[in-house]
């Protein structure tokens, strides 16, 4: 019974995201506000939207594992598996913005993280925890990074102006947004309760189960995303899309749910972090590669997916 609530979870996640953005987009473009902040804002909210419920949910019934886990885990799948298969598809031009100031940032994000959960080792504390001020300092970097894409929008914003033609029906796309965030919230809570029913029954530990099943789970709407983008030879968004989740999953996600709830870290962490922020390197030299990631390197992420998956297995 819980491999179906599981799956009936991860459905209503992923159906309830595609709602909410669908729906949010058409509001906002109904009040005339530029594609450009919502494609930045509403859509980059909408595909973390899985993860941070999973999250936050986890973390107020106490599996800060869970919690951890996802984002991390959800991370590396992105930079993985999510950029590696839709380069196998079809190459991905890279924007010399994404190279310049967001992969960057994304490896910001992750030294941080990294930094907040190492007190013993930085403060000779009894353990290591991520704090409500840890909390409030990972939402301040997202307060920044929001200025950024707002200045990106503006500046933006008088080419795009003219795409916006008719005026969608307010009421109807404000049911499906409620819908698809109930649908979220729902999905959500059925997520953590079977995952966690399925990690005691196997003796998996809890930090495990979200880099695993719940991170792979909430990073599919990343997945279905990048690989349409690629199939419609759009992959120029793509990339940009992924670096930009993942500083959402570190910054908005890691920081509302230590502020509403305070993690415990498991030390087997430290190790996925640093292999996160590995990767989100080898994506910057990567993409500077003729601005392209090509079906080689697609290949080399696909295959470190593979790797890291058997080595956490392993380490269990």
């Amino acid at each position: 019974m819980a491999y179906i609530l599981l799956i009936i979870g991860f459905v209503l996640l992923i159906k309830g995201a595609d709602l909410f953005v669908d729906g949010a987009s058409k509001i906002a473009t109904a009040l005339r506000v530029s594609p450009l902040i919502i494609g930045l804002t509403i859509v980059a909210f909408g595909t973390s939207a899985p993860e941070a419920t999973v999250s936050i949910v986890a973390a107020l019934e106490g599996s800060a594992g869970v919690t951890i886990g996802n984002v991390v885990g959800s991370n590396i799948f992105n930079i993985t598996l999510v950029v590696g298969i839709g380069a196998l598809i079809l190459p991905m031009t890279v924007e010399s913005e994404t190279i310049r100031k967001e992969i960057p940032f994304t490896l910001l994000a992750g030294v941080v993280a990294l930094v907040m959960v190492s007190d013993i080792s930085l403060n000779q504390s009894a353990n290591n925890i991520i704090s409500r001020g840890d909390g409030f300092i990972l939402l301040f970097f997202f307060a920044i990074f929001l200025y950024y894409i707002f200045e990106v929008a503006r500046k933006g914003n008088n080419e795009l102006e003219p795409t916006i033609q008719e005026k969608p029906p307010l009421g109807k796309n404000i049911i499906f947004t409620v819908i698809g965030l109930v649908a979220i919230v729902f999905g959500g809570d059925l997520v953590v309760d079977s995952a966690s029913e399925i990690a005691l029954s196997f003796g998996m530990s809890e930090t495990l189960v979200g880099l695993t099943i719940v991170a792979v789970g909430t990073s599919l709407p990343e997945l279905i995303t990048t690989i349409t983008a690629a199939l419609k030879k759009q992959t120029d968004i793509a990339l940009g899309n992924i670096v930009g989740s993942n500083i959402f999953n570190l910054f908005l996600v890691l920081g509302a749910t230590a502020v509403i709830s305070p993690l415990s870290v498991d030390n087997s962490i430290f190790f996925d972090i640093m292999f996160m922020n590995i990767l989100t390197l080898i994506l910057l030299i990567f993409s500077r590669t003729n601005y392209k990631i090509g079906r080689l390197e697609g290949g080399w992420l696909t295959a470190l997916y593979v790797l890291y998956m058997v080595f956490i297995l392993i380490r269990n």
